[in-house]
């Protein structure tokens, strides 16, 4: 949740100021709780409160008002025997803890600090508050205050003598069996800050005092003081009355069951979650909404569901295609129990349609993106979910309820990712000028739409206007004549249906025939990923040719993909067609066709060859599968004196260096010449290129500097990501591998703080020094994203997954239990500990080394 200003605090209710940061807290999702979101039927939705933290990593990165936390684990590798290995991580949570209790505790003195001089003047004749104001103002502060010392006092001797048979449940037990003192503080806290607000406004002396408040810093910090408002620091019990409950979830999963500590953290939590339910209750049930169904009469076509762009804002449509008109659907809202009907938004005769182009589309307002980190982020918690169901599935003790509970926020989140992925504008018009717009993901789509349009308007069309009873029953005929029924998420999918493929597919485009005339021609390659289309590989363009022969091999990761699309594209030269915005494809596709990826087909060792016929045009291609499993299978190089399969350490003595020559080289053309290149990293380069300057690099050939200078830059940057793929080990090494793991998916933001840092000083020097490198360049690439389209989270997805794996022992275990949705959290959690780096203020190696402090963050 981003923080509000002192001055916006007043304006909002407690109660959603609270459920708005604890949903972000314990889920790392916004989605109900964020500020103005609307359903996707733009009715408006209610803040909630789910009680239990899903597995998916903590969001909440960096803090606000510069609160120093101290590293205080020592710099012993968290390894060992499990229960050793969790009492370190134990540990870690109570060390980061501690610190945000002392901030915490400092914050509450400072705004307990002008109550006694305020109430020495209350008796006097020119008093700055009265009594009253000051008993509303401070109210439960003192009681708060001393609970928390009192709680610090006697947890800090634990962690300064710690062994394994510290307890520390008592502790928290008491804490949060005085969490009735937070209701009392919660059920003041509007009338606090509107009284504060006031008095600021009519007496300049109490302005003075409340907004210049004096916050002691930690003791090892040297910055002794940090100043802040009173509004803020009333603010700060409301931040903190989720985090004890955060930190339970921490330690309970690092505590063995049999220590003695374990049912006290239970009760603990109990206490704590009862709380946070009572508070619930408070709450009206949340408004759902309603997305569904197709078409009758005449004859459907046609229909599916697409994004409409109505009044400014997304609304997710049911789009029926008729043989002599299309029309634009909502699902109505009814009653439960009855019969599920369609209501008609629009409707244009086909004789009267016609499709528009930017520049005859002015009038259409502009639709605005969605940042690609939060569509990332999105996915990020959608993958946590799905493994959580699959771990609810599995276990004896799931419940049912549970598992609806999970499925239903699984489809709200994939809902809102289908609602605000696609981009590519698909633009139309009725016979008086009126336009509408639909967003979709993909060329393939809006080619589709079009072609079919067009393929029925060559009939001889009347046009037509319904009564307002025919359009009623042609509407109520939607729902029996529909053909697809469900919008495509993964939610409304069968158990039994194939989850589609994790992993990487190899696709080589060899040639295409059937042009009838010479042209500049290109193909894209695109993959379906989490309910719509995503384009993944493009072709050079082979100039001026009936017969292009490409025989270019590209490697796409898949996410739970099912199908291949290919695109054949002539590429157009006009300069005056060029520099189009809202993604629109000027280019003109002279084909289009798709491939089911059959797992029994795929999955074979051997290259599988295939043609897919397009409008009387022919391409060929073959593809063949590498599951995660076998791609973590990582073979060392047989020849120690190149750099490919050869140990990070060994490459770096060998050339006397800090950084491998490769990864500087590299670094340093995709920085010259590739930085504003769209989808850097993305994009897949030609694999015989990346073959070439493996061979070179390996080799040590004197040309390889013209070699860079003249060879795609997509190719260069698919040579950087293979060599860290190559490595004996991953870059953030194996034995660290599963302290990573944990220490993303802790919540307490302190906690996470002083673990993530403790294990990069873990890493092999070498190894640190080229990550750090690799960090900076990454974020000077992002840096370009409104050029390139390469967001922070873009470059973690691709890199995440290559720079930290586990071993293959480990992956075996999680093959033989949950497959690919176990892998599939596993590659998101890569992903997030990635980020977690790439959004860290700038890391130095010798600061690092030193313990010394860089971050901040907030209780």
């Amino acid at each position: 949740m981003e923080h509000l200003s002192a001055r916006e605090l007043p304006r909002l209710s407690w109660i959603n100021t609270l459920y708005s940061n604890f949903n972000y807290n314990t889920d790392g999702y916004e989605g109900e709780a964020a500020e103005d979101r609307k359903s996707q039927d733009g009715s408006e939705t209610m803040p909630f409160i789910d009680e239990s933290p899903t597995m998916s990593p903590s969001l909440c990165a960096h803090g606000q008002d510069g609160d120093a936390v101290s590293p205080t684990a020592n710099d012993g590798l968290l390894s060992g025997g499990n229960n050793e290995k969790g009492l370190e991580m134990k540990k870690l949570v109570l060390s980061g803890f501690l610190a945000s209790e002392e901030i915490y505790i400092n914050q509450l003195e400072a705004l307990l600090l002008p109550m006694k001089p305020l109430k020495a003047t209350a008796t006097t004749s020119k008093p700055v508050l009265t009594m009253e104001q000051i008993d509303t103002i401070f109210f439960k502060i003192q009681d708060i205050f001393e609970i928390h010392k009192e709680f610090y006092d006697a947890l800090s001797p634990n962690i300064q003598q710690w062994d394994e048979k510290v307890t520390v449940g008592h502790l928290f037990k008491k804490l949060a069996s005085q969490l009735g003192v937070y209701k009392a503080f919660l059920d003041n806290y509007k009338v606090a800050v509107d009284t504060a607000e006031k008095c600021s406004q009519a007496n300049i002396q109490f302005q003075k005092i409340s907004e210049n408040l004096k916050v002691k810093g930690p003791k090892e910090s040297k910055d002794c003081t940090a100043h802040s408002t009173m509004e803020a620091l009333l603010y700060k019990p409301i931040d903190r009355v989720t985090r004890s409950t955060l930190v339970l979830h921490d330690l309970l999963k690092h505590t063995p069951k049999d220590h003695p500590d374990f049912p006290l953290l239970q009760d603990a939590l109990k206490i704590s979650q009862n709380f946070l339910s009572s508070i619930n209750e408070e709450i009206d049930p949340r408004k759902t909404a309603v997305t569904t169904p197709k078409g009758e009469f005449r004859q459907l076509v046609k229909d599916g569901f697409l994004v409409e762009v109505s009044e400014g804002t997304r609304k997710l449509r049911h789009v029926f295609l008729f043989t002599d008109l299309l029309l634009c659907a909502k699902m109505k809202k009814t009653a439960v129990g009855k019969h599920q009907q369609y209501e008609c938004k629009w409707y244009i005769p086909l004789a009267d349609l016609s499709f528009q182009t930017l520049d005859d589309s002015d009038s259409l307002p502009h639709v605005q993106t969605l940042p690609e980190h939060e569509i990332e982020e999105m996915k990020i918690k959608i993958s946590a979910i799905k493994s959580e169901i699959q771990k609810e599935k599995k276990s004896q003790k799931g419940q049912s309820r549970n598992l609806d509970r999970l499925r239903k926020k699984m489809n709200e989140q994939e809902s809102w990712l289908l609602l605000h992925s696609p981009t590519i504008p698909f633009r139309i018009a009725n016979k008086h000028g009126k336009s509408f717009q639909f967003l979709l993901s993909s060329d393939y789509e809006r080619s589709e739409w079009r072609e079919t349009i067009q393929k029925l308007q060559k009939k001889d069309l009347q046009t037509c206007v319904l009564s307002s009873v025919e359009l009623q029953v042609l509407t109520g005929s939607c729902f029996k004549l529909r053909t697809v029924h469900n919008i495509p998420v993964t939610s409304n999918k069968d158990d039994e249906e194939s989850p589609g493929l994790y992993g990487f597919l190899h696709v080589i485009v060899h040639k295409a025939t059937g042009f009838k005339e010479s042209a500049n021609l290109y193909c894209t390659l695109e993959v379906d990923s989490y309910g719509y289309f995503v384009s993944k590989a493009k072709t050079r363009v082979f100039r001026d040719t009936t017969e292009p022969q490409w025989n270019e091999e590209f490697e796409i990761e898949l996410e739970g993909s099912q199908c291949l699309r290919i695109l054949c594209y002539e590429k157009c030269y006009d300069k005056s067609k060029l520099n189009r915005e809202d993604n629109e494809i000027v280019d003109k596709i002279m084909g289009k066709g798709q491939v089911q990826l059959d797992p029994q087909t795929v999955q074979s060792k051997n290259w599988h060859m295939d043609v897919i016929e397009m409008n009387g045009i022919k391409v060929e291609f073959s593809m063949k599968f590498t599951s995660r499993d076998l791609s973590l299978k990582r073979t060392p190089s047989k020849k120690q004196s190149g750099v490919f399969g050869v140990k990070i350490s060994v490459v770096t003595k060998r050339e006397r260096s800090k950084v491998p020559y490769i990864v500087r080289q590299c670094i340093e053309e995709v920085e010259k010449r590739g930085i504003d290149e769209v989808g850097i990293y993305r994009i897949s380069g030609v694999a015989t290129d990346i073959q070439a300057l493996k061979a070179a690099f390996d080799t040590n050939t004197k040309d390889i500097l013209v070699m860079l200078s003249d060879m795609d830059i997509n190719a260069i940057a698919g040579t950087l990501k293979l060599y860290f793929r190559e490595l004996p080990e991953p870059l953030l090494t194996d034995r660290l591998y599963p302290a990573f793991m944990e220490g993303i998916s802790l919540s307490d933001p302190a906690a996470k703080e002083n673990c993530m840092m403790h294990l990069l000083r873990s890493l092999p020097d070498p190894n640190l020094i080229t990550f750090l490198t690799l960090l900076e360049h990454l974020k000077r690439v992002a840096e370009k994203e409104p050029v390139n389209k390469m967001s922070l989270h873009n470059l973690a997805t691709v890199f995440g997954p290559t720079l930290l794996r586990p071993s293959e022992a480990e992956s075996n275990k999680a093959h033989i239990t949950l497959a690919s949705d176990i892998w599939s959290h596993d590659v998101m959690a890569q992903v997030q500990v990635l980020l977690y780096y790439l959004q860290h203020q700038p890391i130095s190696f010798s600061e690092l080394k030193k313990n010394t402090l860089y971050f901040s963050t907030d209780v």
